[in-house]
C-alpha cells in the first residue's frame, strides 16, 4: 500500500514535471493522488514546502543508488545532470533552487557531503586521496560538482558532451584529490 507522504510526493513530480512548479498547487497534488485537499495541507502548507520534500527524495535515490567511492562521485553528478525532475526545475523554475545554491544547505546536499566525506574518507584509507579533512575535501568537491550539474548546459554543445563533461570533473577531482 503507497502511503500518503509518497502518493503526494509521485503526484507532485508529475505535476512539476507537467506544469513546472510556479503552476503546480496543492490542489492539482491532491487531485493526482487522489486524497482531499486537507490531507495534503496538513502535511505541508505549501507548494514550496512539498517541492523540497520531493527533491529531498528524488535526489536521495540517486545518491544512494551508488556506493561513495570517488569514480562514483562522477556517476551520481551525471544521474543528477539527467534527472528529469532537475532538468525540468532548471529548465523552467530555476529560482527553485536559488537558495540551495546561494545562502542555505538542503537535506539533500547534506546528504550528498556525507557521500563525499566517506568516498574521501575511503580513498585516504586507500592511499588514492591525499591527506586533509576529508570534510572540507568534501565541501571542496560538493561545490565543483554542484557547478557540473547545475550549470551543465552553459557547457554542453555538438562539441562537448555529456561524456567530455564528465572526463573533465573525473580529471579536475582526480588531480585534485590526489595532490
Amino acid at each position: 500500500m503507497v502511503s500518503l507522504r509518497d502518493a503526494a510526493l509521485d503526484a507532485a513530480r508529475d505535476c512539476v514535471l507537467a506544469y513546472g512548479v510556479r503552476r503546480t498547487t496543492l490542489t492539482d497534488v491532491a487531485r493526482r493522488a487522489g486524497v482531499s485537499r486537507m490531507s495534503i495541507y496538513r502535511r505541508w502548507p505549501d507548494v514550496t514546502t512539498l517541492v523540497a520534500d520531493l527533491m529531498s527524495r528524488e535526489w536521495h535515490e540517486v545518491i544512494v543508488s551508488a556506493p561513495p567511492t570517488i569514480d562514483n562521485i562522477v556517476t551520481v553528478a551525471r544521474r543528477l545532470r539527467e534527472h528529469p525532475l532537475l532538468r525540468k526545475i532548471c529548465e523552467a523554475d530555476p529560482e527553485t533552487l536559488l537558495p540551495y545554491v546561494l545562502s542555505r544547505r538542503g537535506t539533500s546536499q547534506q546528504e550528498m557531503l556525507t557521500f563525499l566525506e566517506e568516498a574521501l574518507r575511503a580513498g585516504q584509507e586507500a592511499g588514492a586521496v591525499r591527506s586533509g579533512d576529508p570534510g572540507h575535501l568534501a565541501r571542496a568537491v560538493l561545490l565543483t560538482v554542484q557547478s557540473f550539474v547545475l550549470s551543465a548546459p552553459v557547457a554542453l554543445d555538438e562539441s562537448f558532451s555529456d561524456d567530455d563533461l564528465d572526463h573533465e570533473l573525473r580529471a579536475l577531482l582526480t588531480r585534485y584529490l590526489t595532490s
